[in-house]
């Protein structure tokens, strides 16, 4: 074996780890929302505690068998960024669901776009990036103002429960990636869904009715679960080993689109032109900013514990 092909390997390992994840990472969004589609026809009959409390529940009985926490191992600084993911996964789906039942999916999932976007300009100092943040404002206040919708007036509280989505999904890729690595296998998400579950359940039952409950609206909260939340979730740790925070957020940068798709297929929602020009413009904002980060240099120690994970 010669020098070159020994010094090539790393660099073919790596690609292949990168496109994996990469690849991985747009099946989860397909997944994701075609299950918040189906959440959007059942959350006017459970409400949107209920659903996500379910979303959670599902994915609890589907990786707690495999992944079950060894609690010796779970010293405080290891357990934290779970713990926050937990209180972050509440808030983050409770706030999306509502905003899509109050403003519709295609918009609610544009304008929580803006969390990803975050991430990439947090940091940043160029006037390319100050120019997509302009473009991705412009493009959400042209999606909601008034006269663009097809609706009569865009829900102003729907609105800002999309933002709050947006904030708490920005705290969620930074802190999946950290439990990642913090955590083996999905024994952080796992803990994390149990905090997630135990904050919902309250609300869910003080909202359940169980006098609309039938086969077709246990069907739905099933798919919403295993759609939106089992599958995705369980697959974030393995994605974010494979790919930095950067290429995760280039990525979703396809969501909204995906989400208007589902939005128009299963909820029967339609986009005039203006809005579909605003949904462009936010995604091309996003993926010109994030697409053109440069990603931090690496120490010794982190490429030794990525490459070990």
């Amino acid at each position: 074996m010669t020098h070159e092909t020994t010094a090539a390997m790393p660099d073919a390992a790596l690609r292949r780890r990168r496109f994996t994840g990469a690849a991985t990472q747009l099946g989860t969004e397909v997944s994701i929302n075609f299950g918040s589609s189906l959440a959007g026809l059942v959350i006017p009959v459970v409400g949107s505690f209920v659903v996500v409390a379910v979303r959670q529940l599902v994915m609890l009985v589907v990786v707690l068998p495999f992944y079950r926490p060894k609690r010796s191992e779970l010293t405080w600084s290891r357990l934290w960024p779970a713990l926050a993911l937990g209180v972050v996964l509440a808030v983050m789906n409770v706030a999306f669901y509502e905003a899509v039942h109050l403003i519709g999916l295609g918009t609610a999932a544009t304008i929580e776009f803006l969390g990803p976007l975050a991430i990439a300009l947090v940091t940043s100092r160029r006037w390319l990036d100050a120019v997509c943040a302009v473009a991705g404002g412009l493009g959400v206040v042209l999606l909601i103002a008034p006269g663009t919708s097809d609706a009569a007036a865009i829900d102003p509280w729907g609105v800002a429960l999309a933002l709050t989505s947006a904030a708490t999904w920005a705290m969620y890729i930074l802190l999946t990636r950290r439990v990642a690595i913090g955590l083996p296998g999905l024994e952080g998400v796992t803990v994390a869904s149990i905090v997630s579950l135990a904050l919902l359940v309250p609300f869910a039952i003080l909202t359940f009715d169980p006098t609309v409950i039938d086969w077709g609206v246990v069907a739905l909260l099933l798919g919403v679960g295993l759609l939106s939340s089992a599958l995705p979730y369980s697959l974030d740790t393995f994605i974010l080993r494979r790919i930095s925070p950067r290429l995760y957020s280039i990525i979703t940068s396809f969501g909204p689109v995906i989400a208007a798709l589902f939005g128009w297929l299963v909820l029967s929602e339609t986009f005039t032109v203006v809005e579909l020009v605003a949904i462009a413009i936010v995604c091309g904002a996003a993926g010109t900013a994030i697409a053109t980060q440069r990603d931090r240099p690496k120490s010794d120690l982190e490429q030794t514990a990525e490459g070990m994970a």
